[in-house]
């Protein structure tokens, strides 16, 4: 296989990969992150109900979020949730939970040092990079914007 040109690979590839039903793919995302979505809109109104003030409820909605989703990958359910709902799981602040919770699990056994340490940011480490360096250009092109 390592004498396959790019077109020879392709080929192979192509015939290797899984199909996937498009429009059943997207109804699933969307209604499981719409579900999630709808979860933390309970949330907030169940934080509201007990009389908790409206920034205290802005912060509770995600951090219980984020525990639900961190709770759900340690008993290893939110990778069957994300199986069948695709994006649906991953784009929410819960996808940002599994993708920090999933390394630490994983690398457990070599260490809290060597291992989840060093390897909790495995796969959020670009979001968290590429998140601050846009909102490091927004806030530049904001201010130069601002000076005008």
């Amino acid at each position: 296989m390592t004498n396959m040109d790019d077109a020879a690979y392709k080929k192979y590839a192509a015939k290797r990969a899984a199909k996937s039903n498009l429009a059943a793919d997207c109804a699933k995302a969307f209604f499981v992150g719409g579900l999630i979505c709808c979860i933390g809109q309970g949330l907030h109104d169940i934080y509201t109900w007990l009389g908790m003030s409206e920034d205290n409820v802005k912060a509770l909605v995600p951090m219980t979020l984020v525990f639900l989703a961190a709770l759900l990958t340690g008993l290893n359910v939110f990778d069957n949730i994300a199986k069948f709902a695709g994006a649906g799981t991953l784009v929410p602040i819960t996808g940002f939970s599994n993708a920090v919770v999933s390394p630490a699990l994983d690398t457990k056994a070599e260490g809290f040092i060597l291992g989840v340490g060093a390897k909790i940011f495995t796969i959020a480490g670009p979001v968290i990079l590429y998140g601050t360096l846009a909102s490091v250009i927004y806030g530049v092109i904001k201010y130069i914007v601002g000076l005008f």
